[in-house]
């Protein structure tokens, strides 16, 4: 199991993820996307990302908003898991705009 990251770990954590918010025992990001499409497309590579490493994201779709919530649930908050897929999804979004 992931070892929880001590507020240290994830303020630190957040200084280079600056597109990412911590909300409560999660890191939350919300992206708009060209079109619909384009963010249909860069869930489908998250997907990809997230099956890869046996972590899956929270996400939700509006139109072509896409909010991406990081949590893992098995430790009860945020571990270095969160913060790796985090990174997959920021290459995700800058190549998608």
């Amino acid at each position: 199991m992931a070892e929880l990251l001590s507020d240290s770990e994830v303020t630190s954590a957040l200084s280079a993820a600056p597109d990412w918010q911590l909300d409560g025992a999660s890191i939350v990001r919300t992206a708009d996307l060209p079109s619909f499409a384009a963010a249909i497309a860069a869930v489908t590579r998250v997907g990809f990302f997230a099956e890869a490493a046996d972590h899956h994201p929270d996400i939700d779709v509006r139109w072509r908003t896409v909010t991406f919530r990081l949590s893992t649930h098995s430790a009860g908050g945020l571990t270095a898991k969160d913060f790796a897929l985090a990174g997959q999804i920021d290459q995700v979004l800058a190549a998608a705009v």
